[in-house]
Formats: C-alpha cells, sequence, structure tokens
C-alpha cells in the first residue's frame, strides 16, 4: 500500500481517527503537565482537604488537599511511561523469541513454544504479583514483572508470521547466495513483520497501563506521594462514602486511555494488516 492510500485509509476510518485524536489528548497531558495543572500534584493544603469539585479545584481534592484535577494531569506522565516501557520491553522478547521459533523450527521451535505455552497459560497478573512480591514493590519492578509474562501473545503471531515468510522465493534466493540465517532474519524476514508488531505494540498498550496500574492500586508499583493513578484510586478507596470523586476521576481517566489506545489500535489493524 503507497503512502498516498495508506493516508487516504486512515482518514477514512472512523476508529483510527477518534483513536487518535483521545491518544493525542492523553499525550498532550503528559508532555504539557506543568502548563495544564493549576497545581503541583505533591502541593498540600490540609484545610481544603476533601473538598468537592469546584472552579479552583476542577476534580475537587483528596484527603491532604491536593489537587486531583493536577495528580491526575501529572499522572498520564507516569501511565504513558510505563506503558510504553513495558511494551517495549514485551515486543522486543515476543519479536526475537517468535523469530527464532518460527524460521529454525525443529527441537528450538519446541523449546521455544513450550516456554511460550507456557507463560501463555499462567494468569498474567497472578505472575506479576509472584515476581513484585519477591523483588520488592518499585515502579521499576513492576514494569520488568508485568513485561516478563505478556510478551507469549506476540511471539506466537510473529512465529507464525515468520512460518509464512521463511519460503518465500526472496529468502530462497538469500540463502542461495550464502547470507547467513541471522542476516536473513533480520534484512528479510523481521521488516515483514513489522505491520503486525506495530499493530500489536498498540493494541498491548492499555493492557500493559491498567496492569501496571492495578498493581499500583495493591500497593506494589509507585508510592506516596506519586501522581501513579492506581494509587489515587486506592487511597481514594477509604473516602468513596465522603469524597467519591477521588476514585472516580481516575477510573474515568484509566477507561478515556484505554478507549483511546484500543481505538487507535483497531484502526492500524484493519489498514495493515486487515486478515490479521
Amino acid at each position: 500500500m503507497n503512502p498516498k492510500t495508506l493516508v487516504q485509509s486512515a482518514a477514512r476510518n472512523k476508529m483510527l481517527v477518534v483513536g487518535t485524536l483521545l491518544f493525542l489528548t492523553v499525550i498532550g497531558a503528559a508532555i504539557f503537565a506543568d502548563n495544564i495543572a493549576p497545581h503541583k500534584y505533591d502541593e498540600m493544603n490540609i484545610q481544603k482537604a476533601l473538598m468537592p469539585p469546584s472552579r479552583d479545584y476542577p476534580f475537587g481534592t483528596d484527603q491532604f488537599g491536593r489537587c486531583l484535577f493536577s495528580r491526575i494531569v501529572y499522572g498520564s506522565r507516569i501511565a504513558i511511561k510505563i506503558g510504553l516501557m513495558v511494551v517495549a520491553i514485551q515486543i522486543s522478547l515476543g519479536v526475537v523469541i517468535g523469530l527464532l521459533a518460527g524460521y529454525f523450527g525443529g527441537k528450538i521451535d519446541v523449546v521455544l513454544s513450550f516456554l511460550t505455552d507456557l507463560t501463555w497459560a499462567l494468569p498474567p497478573i497472578v505472575l506479576s504479583l509472584a515476581v513484585v512480591t519477591v523483588l520488592g514493590p518499585s515502579l521499576e519492578k513492576v514494569v520488568i514483572s508485568t513485561a516478563a509474562v505478556s510478551w507469549p501473545g506476540c511471539a506466537r503471531m510473529v512465529r507464525s508470521k515468520t512460518q509464512s515468510i521463511k519460503n518465500m522465493p526472496y529468502v530462497e534466493a538469500a540463502r542461495a547466495i550464502g547470507e547467513s540465517d541471522l542476516s536473513i532474519i533480520f534484512r528479510y524476514i523481521m521488516p515483514n513483520t513489522l505491520g503486525i508488531v506495530i499493530v500489536l505494540a498498540t493494541l498491548q498498550l492499555p493492557g500493559a497501563i491498567l496492569s501496571t496500574t492495578g498493581l499500583s492500586f495493591l500497593g506494589l508499583g509507585s508510592q506516596p506521594p506519586a501522581p501513579d493513578w492506581g494509587l489515587i484510586l486506592s487511597e481514594g478507596m477509604n473516602y468513596v462514602s465522603l469524597a467519591p470523586w477521588i476514585s472516580i476521576f481516575p477510573g474515568l481517566a484509566l477507561i478515556y486511555t484505554a478507549i483511546g489506545f484500543t481505538l487507535m489500535g483497531e484502526g492500524l489493524r484493519d489498514i495493515l494488516d486487515p486478515r490479521m
């Protein structure tokens, strides 16, 4: 598909357009948080604790009198950062394992496929909890644990794609002129899997954000006073009857972000790989 046709298809795809707009607003909030937020995320004013939404505090305040709107805006930086880090690690693992298993086959495929199926069969959140419990709570360890258990889907898709490509005439020609296996994999096969990898990365981003936010909600990720959405939700559970806005607004931010990335991923899938 040439670039002009690609742009025209993207413009006609409503899911992609809506998803991209939502995605850009989240990215914009993360980049320009210092200009958008009316207060610092850790600025406390006990005299204004648990205030409902108002002109000065659009989303109200929490138990320490901190501006909830500012904390959610700054929290978008954490959500995007950890989401991209998790996806980058899991896509890298999935692509390498999928390429090796699909190209070499035989015992290598059996071993890597067994490892993939074993990881796939276990609940990701349980594995993540186990890893974080062993390593200790921190944002970095949440990223590592989440990425370490969420790569099998990508590996299986890349393996399948590699198996359909490795016997193509241009790959056979590369073998005939004496190119090494690694050269064939990275020069001829991997570029042809980029479309599916981009789609998978976009579709897995909301799941990565939700998983890491869930671990923060359980107290295993970001630690106070970080403006992590999961941490804000966790703190708000103690004040659900007195100040429900503390739990409502970060929840809405999560839903908004997940919908945006999901719609964008579905739109990209329709354009880049309609048969996926």
